[in-house]
């Protein structure tokens, strides 16, 4: 997937200033920086929410610039949301049924099981969404993005609001997907969850790319330690990869 000179205006703010990036396929990518940088806007765009004021995005070559939402979900952009949005009066199995049926991937009954076993919640497919716990819920949102069979899946903060036992969990999930071949860009403010799983990363502030690289490359970064991470961050120490960091929300 690429982006080039992507701009967003809303009137007279521009939410996103000429960014543009590259995420090779089978990798996990990470866009980071302060609230308000750009980050939901950019997958908003990506995934057709909305339309970009200038700029393009590929996805394998193929300008997918602003068509319509489901028609990029057919092609092969999935997504999940920072605020969980699940069908809470449906079930479990229905609610991964439901994209298996929308996506253009063709899901099969077969599929749908294989998914909730990823994210294991097969012994709870015959429950309401809405009797889940927020950890389930958002398992539950991928699984249903997974079901579309896309080659990108964005996620939104899927950490956000998880305990430390769960983000582990969270991760280990992140990281399966990957190795199913699908594509991630994630937007994340925990930094231990994106040292840990990402193979590059792409910061934003007030709407534009300050940095771009491999994680341990942009953790050195004065521009990025400046804009988002603080100063108190260092890379050697209680930052190194594998410990747990947390960014200033800014």
């Amino acid at each position: 997937m690429r982006t080039e000179r992507v701009t967003k205006r809303f009137g007279g703010l521009t939410a996103l200033d000429d960014v543009g990036f590259e995420l090779a396929s089978g990798q996990i990518g990470g866009l980071i920086g302060p609230n308000g940088a750009g980050k939901t806007t950019l997958l908003n765009v990506v995934a057709g929410v909305f339309k970009p004021s200038a700029g393009r995005i590929l996805l394998e070559g193929r300008d997918i610039t602003g068509l319509p939402a489901e028609r990029i979900c057919h092609l092969g952009i999935a997504r999940t949301f920072q605020l969980v949005r699940v069908f809470k009066r449906l079930s479990v199995y229905d609610n991964v049924r439901a994209g298996a049926a929308f996506g253009g991937g063709g899901a099969t009954e077969r599929d749908v099981w294989e998914l909730l076993r990823l994210v294991r919640l097969e012994g709870l497919a015959e429950a309401p969404a809405e009797r889940l716990t927020y950890l389930d819920q958002k398992r539950l949102e991928v699984a249903r993005a997974l079901a579309t069979k896309p080659k990108l899946l964005l996620l939104d903060e899927v950490a956000s609001g998880l305990t430390p036992s769960e983000l582990g969990s969270a991760m280990d999930l992140i990281v399966e997907v990957k190795r199913r071949g699908v594509t991630v860009l994630l937007v994340e403010h925990l930094m231990d969850l994106v040292m840990n799983v990402c193979d590059h990363l792409v910061v934003l502030d007030f709407g534009r790319k300050i940095a771009e690289g491999p994680p341990a490359e942009i953790a050195r970064d004065p521009r990025v330690i400046s804009a988002y991470l603080g100063e108190e961050y260092k890379l050697g120490g209680d930052a190194a990869p594998g410990k747990p960091v947390h960014a200033r929300a800014g």
